[in-house]
């Protein structure tokens, strides 16, 4: 078995956690505008069609961004059980119970309860991930659960019952935190695949619904917005959340993500929306501090790597890939590849190839 000597973080190090921060961060800033806007172009439209319109918009993408069978890997017949739980949580379950949430509460309270999506994301991804949660992140998630309860206390004392609506946004980021725990399995597939068919598996469920309980057809304006809203905010947010989680890890990915709340309270703030009170205001302080510390976290111990036959897009300069190519690819590309049994001390993230116990 070959061994390395434990040293301080390199570049190569860092790098992963450096790319998989700055697409869970662009992720969250596409998704943080659609909350607003799904809040202005569904107004009136029923929820399952809400739901259907923007999945539909995703799936558009996502076929639109597929990338050949030589530069990531392919679905495979093993993964369509898995993709099928994928579209019922969270473009089935979630999006509707969002479209619901937020015909019944502020757009700005909404979009920052949604930082709840960290806190379910993270406890199951240490419970089927065994990714680590020290106290550092606890503390994170303590102060992201008592923002969620100050928003909570400030739509109590909202005029016209608007903590229903709220806890209904509540309900969609667990729905959420279970398709990111989900989707943590396929971040080695093509992503632009995974959004078609997460996102055609989730319209065509929704749409459906929606006609059996004969939800009027949409006008053509909100219905072209919230196509454009699912293709930017649901599509292309999901393709660089899932390329987030492959070198990230769901945790981390998802404390990133929790910053596409701020993003859509702000803009909520900006089209004209007001009435946030003091604990809105101590919710929003709260979950950012979370957030902060959560991201602050470094992780770094000798580890063991067992003996792996997988596929999946790589390169040939992150410390873990090399085995021989004649002649060697440059940058990213997939194939069937093993890694050999190796021990080794350096700071990582919890991506596909640092998945060991803590």
């Amino acid at each position: 078995m070959a061994r390395m000597n434990r040293s301080r973080p390199t570049w190569l190090d860092r790098r992963p956690a450096l790319e998989g921060g700055l697409l869970a961060l662009l992720a969250a800033l596409l998704f943080g505008v659609s909350t607003p806007l799904v809040q202005r172009f569904g107004a009136g439209v029923g929820s399952f069609a809400t739901a259907g319109l923007l999945y539909a918009g995703a799936a558009l993408v996502g076929a639109l961004l597929r990338r050949p069978v030589d530069r990531e890997a392919h679905l495979r017949p093993g993964d369509l059980p898995r993709l099928a739980l994928m579209a019922l949580f969270g473009a089935g379950l979630g999006p509707v119970a969002l479209a619901w949430g937020l015909q019944h509460t502020s757009g700005a309270s909404a979009s920052l309860m949604l930082t709840l999506e960290a806190v379910f994301t993270a406890v199951l991804a240490r419970l089927f991930y065994h990714e680590a949660l020290g106290g550092r992140v606890a503390l994170a998630l303590s102060l992201l659960t008592a923002g969620g309860l100050a928003l909570a206390l400030d739509r109590a004392q909202a005029a016209g019952g608007q903590l229903i609506g709220l806890l209904a946004v509540a309900a969609a980021t667990v729905f959420w935190g279970v398709d990111n725990t989900l989707s943590r399995a396929l971040s080695a597939r093509d992503p632009g695949r995974v959004v078609m068919l997460k996102g055609a598996l989730g319209a065509a469920a929704t749409a459906s619904l929606a006609a059996v309980y004969g939800e009027p057809v949409p006008a053509l304006p909100a219905a072209a917005g919230l196509l454009l809203v699912g293709a930017t905010g649901y599509g292309l947010s999901l393709r660089f959340y899932l390329l987030a989680q492959r070198s990230f890890g769901a945790a981390r990915t998802g404390s990133v993500f929790a910053f596409a709340p701020f993003v859509g309270a702000l803009l909520a703030l900006l089209l004209g929306e007001r009435g946030g009170g003091a604990w809105m205001m101590a919710g929003a302080a709260l979950m950012m501090l979370g957030i902060v510390i959560h991201l602050a976290e470094s992780h770094a111990h000798e580890h063991e790597h067992e003996a792996m036959d997988h596929e999946h897009a790589h390169r040939h300069d992150d410390g873990h890939h090399d085995h021989v190519h004649d002649p060697m690819p440059e940058g990213s590309h997939s194939h069937f590849h093993r890694h050999a049994p190796t021990r080794h001390g350096h700071a990582h993230m919890p991506d596909e190839h640092h998945a060991h116990r803590h």
